[in-house]
């Protein structure tokens, strides 16, 4: 076998390899695997074109388990692999729409009850940005974690004085200043946390309206946020404060669908129990 057609048999293995390693562990997405299939394809190609080229003459073992038998079991799997890749890429989108559009519905509802104008309601965003954007939103801490940089002096300072407003009791200065630092900082670190806790200002005060639409903006907003269970089983408490009762029981569904095993497994277990949830 020829130096060029070795190089082309480790180049294709290698690649065989790479694909066979869970996608997660290599931080690719779905788009990266996809990319290289088709490159793998083109070498498979390439090789093949090689091997029929060159035959016996150059060192093709002429045997039943031949150079070009094996390379059709290549073919086969990197078939199998871009089959796989479409059904994933499919189910994605499916998930991604089917959820974006629950929590459109849940906003939907929202903009009912506060009286707004539901006939200009622009369409909700894809939770996550869609399958296009796989990186997530930075996780929201309490604190910046130590030499990071990433808060200002004043962003920690507005939020801290928000905490400690709640911490009095105060709620509805409390829900003021959240709503403050969320308009001075949108899509900081500490946004998720900051809207998840004006949510529960705004319950604390009986403001159950504001409350959902709160609890749902930072569910919607991070839907991979260490808040996100807590925030869509506070917006499943609001809803049935509201009297929306239908609606806050197909939401404590979604948390156990979302997050199995969830810090607040028990307390949807509760609340369905309280809701008299089917």
């Amino acid at each position: 076998m020829s130096g060029q057609v070795r190089g082309l048999v480790a180049l294709a293995a290698a690649a065989m390899l790479a694909l066979a390693a869970p996608a997660a562990a290599q931080g690719q997405n779905l788009a990266d695997v996809k990319a290289e299939l088709d490159t793998l394809s083109a070498q498979i190609g390439q090789l093949r074109n090689e091997l029929v080229r060159t035959g016996a003459a150059g060192g093709l073992p002429t045997e039943a388990a031949s150079g070009l038998t094996r390379l059709d079991q290549l073919e086969a799997e990197l078939k199998r692999l871009t089959d796989r890749v479409d059904v994933l890429t499919n189910d994605v989108i499916r998930i991604t729409e089917d959820a974006s559009n629950r929590v459109g519905d849940i906003e939907f509802r929202l903009t009912e009850l506060e009286g707004g104008d539901t006939s200009v309601k622009p369409e909700p965003a894809q939770l996550g940005g869609g399958v296009t954007r796989p990186m997530p939103r930075p996780v929201a801490a309490a604190v910046a974690p130590p030499g990071t940089g990433t808060l200002a002096v004043a962003e920690q300072s507005d939020f801290d004085a928000a905490v400690a407003a709640a911490s009095a009791g105060d709620n509805a200065r409390a829900a003021e200043l959240f709503a403050k630092f969320l308009q001075d900082y949108p899509g900081g670190p500490l946004a998720t946390e900051a809207q998840y806790r004006r949510g529960e200002a705004l319950a604390a005060a009986q403001d159950w309206r504001g409350a959902a639409r709160s609890f749902l903006d930072a569910f919607s907003g991070a839907p991979q946020d260490p808040r996100a269970p807590h925030a869509l089983y506070q917006l499943a408490v609001s809803l049935g404060n509201l009297g929306q009762v239908t609606e806050a029981c197909l939401t404590l569904t979604e948390v156990d669908n979302r997050y199995p095993g969830s810090e607040v497994a028990g307390q949807v277990a509760a609340q369905r129990q309280a809701l008299a949830c089917q």
